[in-house]
């Protein structure tokens, strides 16, 4: 705290900090009351590239940060609690990390309800952004967990690192000296600093013991998460075409329809978050025709609904049955004037389930 002119101010309390993860910009907030952030939102270049690239890529509907270290997944969100979630997005990234724990061995947790560093503070992250803002599907692994592999069990993933007790030390130098040579801890010894003169080195190497999974252990850790990767984007929405047709009206006249169905798991939206936010669009329909053909009914591109997919939004013994069997469809339809072999190009795209093109020949 410094005073000037009689005014209380906050100073920084890392000024050459920085996390790139606060440095995203949902809720975005000044150094002083979130540490690492930087100047302004997307202030630094690594942070910028990513924004930059993900804004322009509308079709990413989900994401995963791998950061070390902690041995879990977390899921959103950092800012809010899990009853200040959309509901059906809660139910779906619960469902999807559970099949993540499944897959990994990692506990899957909240970041606002079990991975808060202070109970006081509230941190924002890459989460944040993706989730809350895009409203696409995103998780942070942390990889690697030295307790667990010590034997230590049921600690708390933040609060161990403030105060736990002696034997899990013990338990860390015996794993240190069992499965890592003993080069995970050096044991202290006297060193001459040329500038400070007489010191101490040693303790835990925290970089390629602590912080990342020791070297021979490394392989298997990656090993890991493929399936469950793999897993999330089998999941994702995915347009596919029905069919298009051109029924003739007669007098050159004609009906054209486009169909087309989300084949994929998951909604064309991927959430509803992304529904509120208006960050995805819903699926629409463009007809293209030739300088002999004249549009009679129907606009040259048509926005259609969003997509259902084919998770299942309750279960066979709900108390009242699914009014919306086909929300997974939708169709478009023109009239157009044109003589018998005209070629019309149609299209349907959604903004993360793909795009679809047919050719239609009339008569």
């Amino acid at each position: 705290m410094q005073q000037f002119d009689g005014v209380t101010l906050k100073a920084n309390r890392d000024v050459e900090g920085l996390d790139l993860n606060r440095n995203f910009p949902s809720m975005w907030r000044q150094e002083f009351e979130q540490v690492g952030a930087g100047p302004y939102p997307t202030s630094e270049p690594e942070v910028r590239a990513m924004v930059d690239f993900i804004v322009k890529h509308p079709n990413i509907g989900a994401a995963v940060s791998f950061h070390t270290h902690s041995g879990v997944i977390l899921r959103p969100m950092g800012t809010q609690s899990d009853t200040d979630m959309t509901p059906e997005d809660l139910w779906l990234i619960k469902r999807l990390s559970d099949i993540g724990t499944e897959l990994t061995g990692y506990p899957s947790i909240s970041i606002f309800h079990d991975f808060k560093y202070h109970p006081k503070e509230v941190i924002t992250g890459t989460q944040d952004w993706i989730y809350e803002h895009l409203g696409a599907l995103f998780w942070t692994v942390e990889i690697w967990a030295p307790n667990k592999e010590a034997g230590i069990k049921d600690y708390d993933w933040i609060h161990w690192y403030r105060d736990h007790p002696p034997e899990d030390d013990l338990k860390l130098l015996k794993w240190s000296d069992e499965q890592c040579a003993g080069l995970a801890h050096v044991d202290w010894y006297p060193f001459e600093h040329p500038q400070l003169g007489p010191v101490e080195l040693g303790g835990w190497d925290r970089l390629n013991f602590w912080r990342n999974p020791p070297p021979h252990l490394r392989e298997r850790e990656a090993a890991r998460f493929p399936k469950w990767l793999t897993q999330i984007g089998l999941t994702l929405p995915k347009l596919e075409l029905l069919h298009a047709t051109a029924e003739p009206l007669g007098d050159e006249r004609w009906r054209v329809r486009l169909a087309v169905a989300n084949a994929g798991y998951l909604p064309s939206h991927i959430t509803k978050r992304a529904v509120e936010r208006k960050t995805s669009r819903p699926c629409v329909f463009e007809l293209d025709l030739p300088e002999t053909a004249m549009l009679e009914m129907g606009a040259r591109r048509i926005e259609g609904p969003h997509l259902d997919g084919h998770a299942a939004k309750q279960s066979l013994q709900a108390f009242l049955p699914s009014k919306e069997l086909t929300a997974d469809r939708a169709q478009a339809e023109w009239i157009v004037k044109a003589p018998a072999g005209t070629v019309l190009q149609l299209s349907a795209h959604a903004g993360r389930a793909g795009r679809v093109r047919a050719s239609v020949r009339l008569g």
